[in-house]
């Protein structure tokens, strides 16, 4: 899955499993696997061995991956979670034309 509808920075909501309906900013997005890490979603207990003297063991609590079709962008401007759609922005000429994500609900543009 190299082409994903999120990207890093998104703000999105949670559709489906155990966190379904909380909403959280992408730290970071795998789109190789199609996985992205949402902020306060997803929390699992990693036990972590002490890495000298610093870096103290224990357990430690941290967000893991989940699929990128199980989260919906909010758009910034009507505020509802949405699907994602094209269009070009207007340019002059062929190489200036940008694709841009639109809301599919209201048709704000999502990219900034």
């Amino acid at each position: 899955m190299s082409n994903m509808h999120v990207k890093s920075g998104d703000t999105v909501m949670v559709i489906s499993g155990a966190d379904a309906g909380k909403k959280g900013k992408i730290q970071k997005a795998y789109p190789e696997t199609g996985r992205v890490i949402v902020e306060g979603v997803n929390i699992v207990k990693k036990h972590q061995k002490p890495r000298g003297q610093g870096m103290p063991g224990g357990i430690v609590e941290r967000e893991a991956a989940i699929d990128a079709s199980n989260v919906m962008i909010v758009c910034p401007k009507c505020g509802k979670p949405t699907r994602v759609g094209h269009k070009f922005n207007e340019g002059d000429g062929k190489l200036s034309r940008r694709k841009a994500r639109v809301c599919k609900k209201c048709g704000a543009v999502l990219d900034n």
